[in-house]
C-alpha cells in the first residue's frame, strides 16, 4: 500500500470554489415539472372524486381517493420524466454537464485519481477480472500514470480473504502492475460500505485529487474514466458526477429482461431527471467520480439516532453524501450521456426482491434525514421520490383492500348500481361504466407512455436503432417487457409492503452478500418463498369472484401475477431461456450487438476460467488450507499483516482483534490436531489475523508427521502435492 496519512480528519489544503446557490433557469424548470405533474394530478384527480360521488360518498371512499391522489402523483411524475425526457432527447438540452464547456481538451497534468473496489464476501475472481478490463482499457487512452486502483475489502470469510489476496497478487503479476493495483482489507468493518471508504480517505485521500467509486460488478471504459477526471477538472466547483450504468452481462431471462428495459427506457428518463436537477443532481453509490477534499470535509456520516432499523448507520449512504455535498455549495451533477459505464444485475426475481429488502430499508432510514436542518429543497425531493419508491406499495396495497372493501359493503346494502348524473358537463351522458374506464386508460396511459415515448426515440436513431436488433424487434420486446412487468408488479407490491411492514416492527436486515451469478431458482426454492404469494393471490381471487364478480376481470391482472409466482420466478431464473430469447432476437442490447472492447474481454476471460475449472466452487476452507500450506500464498499472506503492523492504528487494531499471539497460537496448534471443521469462524479469523502463527503453521503442516495432524490436513496435504 502507499504511504498513509496519520491524520484522522484533515483539513483543507486547496481553496472550495463555491457556487451560487439555486440559479433563476433551474427554479424555473422546477416549477415547470412539478406543476405539470400536479396539473394532471389534479385533472385526473377530479375525474376519479366525480366518479366516486356519482354512487354515493363514505368515508372508504375519502381514503380512496387519498390513496389515489398520493399514487397518481407518483405516476405523473414520472411520466413527466418521460415526456420532458424525450423531448429533450429530440430537439437537445445544453445544460448537461458534459456541453457546459470543452473538457476534451483538458490536461490532466498534476491531477490524480484512485479507483476503489468496496467488496464485502464477492465473487473474487469476477471483481479481479471487471477491475482488469478497465484497467487494459485505462491503459490504452495513454493515462494510467494518473490512476491508482485499490480493492478495499470488508470480507468476515476466511476463504474469501485468502483468495482476494492470491488473486490480487496474481493480477498484480499478469498486468505488471505493482504500485498501480493495490489491496487492504479492514480488520473491523465498522459502517459497512461507507465506513470502507472512510477508512481508506482517512489514510490515504489526501493523495488523490479525486476517487471514482466501482461496485463489486462495475465495468468502465478507460476513454469513460479519463473523460470523468477532464470533466472534474474543467468544472471546479462540480464536487461529484455520476454516471448512469447500463446493466451488462445478463444471462437469465430475468436479467435480460431487465438489461433491455434498463438500456431502453433508461435514456428518456434520466434526461427528464437532468432537466430539472441540474447541478443539484443525486449520487447512487457507485460508477460515479467525487472531488477528494469536500467528500472528506463534510460527507462524514453521523449515527442516526434511535433503535435500529430506523437508528445505526445509515446504510443508503448515497443519497445522504450528496445532499451533504449539496449543502456545501458543491455542485452534483448526472453525467447520461457519457457511455461507458456498466454493472450487472440480479438473474432471479427473488434475488432481485433480496437486494431492494436492503435498499427499502436504507430509503426509509432517509426518513430521519429528509426534514435535516441546512439541506437544500431539491435534496428533499430527491430524498422523498426514494422514500415513496418504496411505500408506493404499501399505498397501492391499500388502495386494492380499500377498493374491494367499498365495493362489498356497497353490495351488501342491496342497493341497485344506478348512478347519478356527473358534475362534470362533458360526461354528462357518459354512464359511470364508461367514466371508469375514462379513469382506468388514462391511468394506463400515464404509465405506458413512457415507454411508448422511448420506442419512438429509439426509431429516429438510426444507429441506436440498429444496436438494439432494430425497431421490430425492440417492439416485440418492450410488448413481452410489459407483460412480464405486469405479473411481476403484483409480486414486488407484497414484497415491498412487507418490507416496510417488518421495517416499522424493528425488524432490520443484515449485511449481505449479492447473488449476481445466474444459477437458476429451483422449484422447492421457489416453492418456500413464493407459496404466501400465490395463496394470497387465490383467496383474493376467490373472494373478488365471489362477491363483486363486476370486478374480477378488472382485478384479473393483479392476483394472476401472484398465483403464477412460482412457475414465473423459476422460469425467468433460467439461463436457457434467457438464451433462446437472445437467439429468437428478444431483449437485445447494444452491448449484445456490438459488445465494447471491455465487455467482449470480461466475457472471454470469464468463459476461460469456466472452462479450466477455475472458477468453479472451492471446497469448504480451501483457501484456509491454501494459506497454511501453499508457500507462496503464506507468504503473501504474511507479509501483508506484517507491512499492517507497521501502523500503529492497524497493529492497535489487529491486536485487539486477535487478543494476543499466545491465544493465536492455541487456536493454531487446534486448527493443526483437529481440523478447520472444529474450530468457529471467528476464531479462523483468529489465526489468520497473526502473521507468526501463520508462518508458524505453515512450516509445523510440513514438518510433522501425519500422525501430528488431524484428517483433515493429511487428506489436504495429499491434494496439494498431486
Amino acid at each position: 500500500m502507499p504511504t498513509e496519512n496519520p491524520n484522522q480528519t484533515p483539513g483543507p489544503s486547496l481553496r472550495l470554489e463555491q457556487v451560487t446557490p439555486v440559479p433563476p433557469h433551474l427554479g424555473r424548470r422546477l416549477f415547470y415539472f412539478y406543476s405539470g405533474a400536479v396539473l394532471l394530478t389534479g385533472l385526473v384527480s377530479m375525474l376519479f372524486a366525480d366518479l366516486l360521488w356519482r354512487t354515493g360518498w363514505s368515508a372508504s371512499r375519502t381514503v380512496l381517493l387519498i390513496l389515489f391522489v398520493i399514487l397518481f402523483f407518483l405516476m405523473a411524475v414520472g411520466c413527466m420524466h418521460g415526456v420532458v425526457g424525450f423531448i429533450l432527447r429530440r430537439i437537445g438540452d445544453k445544460r448537461r454537464i458534459t456541453a457546459l464547456k470543452d473538457f476534451k481538451s483538458c490536461d490532466l497534468a498534476g491531477s490524480s485519481t484512485a479507483i476503489v473496489f468496496p467488496i464485502y464476501n464477492e465473487d473474487v475472481l469476477r471483481v479481479c477480472e471487471g477491475l482488469r478490463a478497465s484497467y487494459e482499457s485505462l491503459r490504452q487512452t495513454g493515462q494510467l500514470e494518473r490512476f491508482d486502483f485499490f480493492i478495499l475489502s470488508d470480507s468476515t470469510n476466511p476463504d474469501k480473504w485468502v483468495e482476494e489476496e492470491r488473486r490480487w497478487q496474481q493480477l498484480v503479476t499478469e498486468l505488471n502492475a505493482l504500485g498501480r493495483i493495490y489491496y487492504r482489507r479492514r480488520i473491523l468493518n465498522e459502517g459497512k460500505k461507507s465506513g470502507n471508504i472512510r477508512d481508506f480517505l482517512r489514510s490515504w485521500g489526501r493523495r488523490y485529487r479525486y476517487f471514482i467509486v466501482f461496485d463489486a460488478d462495475s465495468i468502465m471504459r478507460g476513454e469513460t474514466l479519463v473523460d470523468l477526471v477532464k470533466l472534474m477538472e474543467t468544472h471546479p466547483d462540480v464536487g461529484l458526477i455520476q454516471t448512469v450504468p447500463g446493466l451488462v452481462n445478463a444471462e437469465s431471462l430475468f436479467g435480460r429482461i431487465q438489461q433491455f428495459a434498463n438500456r431502453l427506457y433508461a435514456g428518456v428518463f434520466i434526461s427528464g431527471l437532468n432537466y430539472w436537477a441540474q447541478n443539484f443532481g443525486n449520487y447512487w453509490g457507485h460508477n460515479a467520480i467525487i472531488r477528494t477534499e469536500p467528500f472528506m470535509l463534510y460527507c462524514d456520516l453521523p449515527q442516526l439516532p434511535g433503535r435500529k432499523p430506523f437508528g445505526g448507520h445509515i446504510l443508503s449512504h448515497d443519497f445522504v453524501e450528496a445532499a451533504l455535498m449539496l449543502k456545501n455549495n458543491w455542485q452534483v451533477w448526472m453525467a447520461h450521456d457519457l457511455e461507458g459505464s456498466y454493472e450487472e444485475g440480479p438473474q432471479g426475481m427473488i434475488e432481485n426482491a433480496q437486494r431492494d429488502r436492503r435498499w427499502c430499508q436504507g430509503n426509509l432510514q432517509h426518513g430521519m434525514v429528509v426534514l435535516a436542518q441546512g439541506l437544500r429543497g431539491i435534496s428533499r425531493i430527491h430524498l422523498t421520490l426514494g422514500i415513496f419508491g418504496y411505500l408506493s406499495s404499501p399505498l397501492w396495497f391499500a388502495f386494492l383492500v380499500t377498493f374491494n372493501y367499498m365495493r362489498w359493503t356497497y353490495r351488501q346494502t342491496g342497493l341497485s348500481d344506478l348512478a347519478t348524473p356527473s358534475f362534470n358537463p362533458y360526461l354528462a351522458g357518459v354512464s359511470a361504466t364508461a367514466h371508469a374506464f375514462l379513469v382506468f386508460i388514462i391511468c394506463m396511459s400515464v404509465i405506458f407512455l413512457p415507454k411508448i415515448l422511448a420506442l419512438v426515440d429509439l426509431a429516429f436513431a438510426g444507429d441506436r436503432r440498429r444496436s438494439f436488433g432494430g425497431l421490430t424487434r425492440a417492439v416485440a420486446s418492450a410488448i413481452a417487457e410489459t407483460i412480464f412487468s405486469t405479473l411481476h408488479a403484483p409480486l414486488q407490491m407484497l414484497w415491498h409492503t412487507a418490507f416496510v411492514i417488518t421495517i416499522l416492527l424493528g425488524r432490520g436486515v443484515n449485511w449481505g452478500t449479492q447473488v449476481r451469478a445466474a444459477d437458476g431458482t429451483s422449484w422447492l426454492y421457489a416453492l418456500s418463498r413464493h407459496w404466501g404469494h400465490t395463496l394470497i393471490g387465490l383467496l383474493w381471487g376467490f373472494a373478488v369472484f365471489k362477491f363483486d364478480r363486476a370486478s374480477f376481470w378488472w382485478f384479473l391482472p393483479v392476483v394472476s401475477g401472484m398465483v403464477l409466482s412460482i412457475p414465473v420466478s423459476v422460469l425467468t431464473s433460467r439461463s436457457a431461456l434467457g438464451h433462446r430469447a437472445r437467439q429468437l432476437g428478444l431483449f437485445l442490447t447494444p452491448e449484445e450487438v456490438q459488445p465494447p472492447r471491455e465487455i467482449a474481454s470480461l466475457r472471454l476471460r470469464l468463459a476461460a476460467h469456466e472452462l479450466s475449472g477455475e472458477s468453479a466452487p472451492r471446497r469448504l476452507h480451501a483457501g484456509l488450507a491454501d494459506a497454511v500450506l501453499d508457500p507462496y500464498v503464506n507468504a503473501i499472506h504474511v507479509s501483508l499483516l506484517r507491512e499492517k503492523q507497521l501502523n500503529p492504528v492497524y497493529a492497535e487494531a489487529l491486536a485487539a482483534f486477535r487478543g494476543g499471539s499466545v491465544q493465536s497460537r492455541v487456536l493454531g496448534e487446534r486448527l493443526l490436531l483437529e481440523g478447520p471443521e472444529k474450530l468457529q469462524p471467528q476464531e479462523r479469523l483468529f489465526v489468520l489475523t497473526d502473521p507468526d502463527t501463520m508462518a508458524w503453521l505453515h512450516w509445523q503442516a510440513w514438518v510433522r508427521p501425519p500422525e501430528s495432524l488431524s484428517d483433515w490436513w493429511v487428506r489436504s496435504i495429499r491434494r496439494y502435492a498431486r
